[in-house]
């Protein structure tokens, strides 16, 4: 069998105006640094696997256990049911140790084995083999190396080989999601953005500020987060490094400043300005610094994201009385509506392929995240609790992460495209909101 070799690098949108209506909405969010996954709904007939201890040669213990962070990120999908540790008969690390009847017997489909050994520059090699256990062969496998501080990243390597090898799409474990939190038990004027993987660990702190933050959109390449800060007490668009913590304040005008969102190719930022009087869509090219205005009308323009070849720019807009998602060609100006079920329809954003737009729509009085599919036009609600919003889309199109309550806390929550699979992400301490997922990492 070839392997293959990877190196891993060292409410209300027409509100989001309103300075008054922000420090309101995140006041009531709170302090997080980690976040903790709680599975809520997976699929009626899970595979059954078995992820394997992986075998560790080195002197000193391992702070990672790589096998439970593949076992982890592979239950929280969903589509796979773990045998637990204390069933397995066994704990093989290759090929010539397993006895695929005692694997069988345990109802097991797929079993995944594996080691770890270190590199001479003190980092890791991460080998893995994925087996079929009815048909006894091998049907994937590969090397994964990285420096020492990367072994939970290559553990999502693996997760995501083995997830697109049994189901056919690119696996998403090993991005990250940024989210925005704040504390009044700690201080109730202190802000956060943090990033953190995509299963919620490695927290980190990109900005602390004593006036709200909102809106993190990433950059084409994950390297950086487009956001808006009220730290000179009025809003203002800043980019920031998320690696050396190097940030610039963009063109900034009277009024509004707000919603950034990145063009495929991470050349050019949409936002939304009122510097001409009412609230529309603009485009900013990051390289010539030239601002060009997308939107013409009276009514609110809000909320941009692009379409997939970057040549459309989808916005909120209540040009036809009330809030709708629309899309403007770039070349030609043209406009169109896109949604037309329910009086409210907001926040819109693409999957990968273009097929379905991710939205929030309010139906009896209650705001849901929503998909439509625009092949066919039919939309279908994702999830049934009375106040989601802030819906980001994983980059493989699977899965919609969006801010929600619980409890009356507002927390975190993830849901798949077809509303089979669920679950909550609350943080360790308090609450959190405003989640964007991030592109592929490099």
């Amino acid at each position: 069998m070839v392997h293959s070799t990877i190196r891993i690098p060292k409410s209300n949108p027409f509100l989001v105006f309103s300075s008054a209506v922000f420090t309101l909405l995140l006041s009531l969010s709170a302090w997080s640094s980690e976040l903790v996954i709680e599975i809520t709904q997976g699929v009626d007939n899970p595979v059954p696997i078995a992820v394997v201890p992986f075998q560790w040669s080195g002197d000193s213990a391992l702070n990672e256990d790589v096998a439970q962070v593949v076992d982890a990120d592979l239950e929280r999908s969903g589509q796979f049911k773990s045998l637990k540790r204390s069933l397995m008969l066994s704990f093989p690390y290759q090929k010539e140790d397993i006895y695929f009847r005692d694997w069988s017997y345990l109802a097991t489909e797929y079993l995944i084995i594996g080691q770890v050994l270190p590199t001479d520059d003190g980092g890791y090699q991460v080998d893995y083999q994925l087996f079929d256990v009815q048909r006894q062969e091998s049907v994937a496998g590969a090397r994964f190396t990285g420096g020492k501080n990367d072994l939970r990243a290559l553990a999502h390597s693996v997760s995501d080989a083995v997830y697109e090898a049994l189901t056919g799409l690119k696996g998403a474990f090993r991005t990250r999601i940024a989210y925005v939190a704040a504390d009044k038990k700690v201080n109730p004027s202190y802000y956060k953005l943090l990033v953190a993987d995509a299963d919620g660990y490695n927290a980190k702190e990109i900005l602390k500020s004593n006036q709200p933050i909102m809106s993190p959109s990433w950059s084409r390449d994950a390297s950086k987060l487009a956001y808006v800060s009220f730290e000179t007490n009025r809003p203002a668009i800043y980019v920031q490094d998320i690696t050396t913590g190097k940030r610039e304040r963009i063109k900034s005008f009277k009024g509004i400043n707000g919603a950034p969102a990145w063009s495929p190719d991470g050349s050019k930022l949409a936002i939304v300005l009122s510097k001409d009087g009412n609230a529309e869509i603009y485009v900013l090219d990051l390289t010539t610094n030239r601002l060009t205005r997308v939107t013409k009308h009276y009514g609110i323009d809000t909320e941009p994201s692009w379409s997939v070849d970057g040549k459309n720019i989808l916005f909120t807009s209540d040009r036809g009385g009330k809030p709708q998602i629309y899309q403007v060609t770039l070349d030609s100006g043209w406009v169109e509506r896109l949604t037309f079920e329910g009086d409210y329809n907001a926040r819109g954003s693409l999957t990968h392929d273009g097929r379905f737009l991710v939205l929030v729509s309010r139906h009896d009085s209650q705001f849901h995240i929503a998909v439509q599919d625009l092949q066919r036009g039919t939309m279908s609600l994702l999830t049934q609790t009375s106040l989601d919003e802030s819906p980001s889309v994983a980059p493989n199109g699977s899965m919609v992460i969006y801010s929600t309550q619980d409890g009356g806390r507002d927390i975190l929550a993830a849901v798949s495209i077809d509303g089979k699979v669920k679950f909550n992400i609350p943080a360790n301490e308090g609450v959190v909101r405003e989640p964007a997922w991030s592109p592929y990492l490099n």
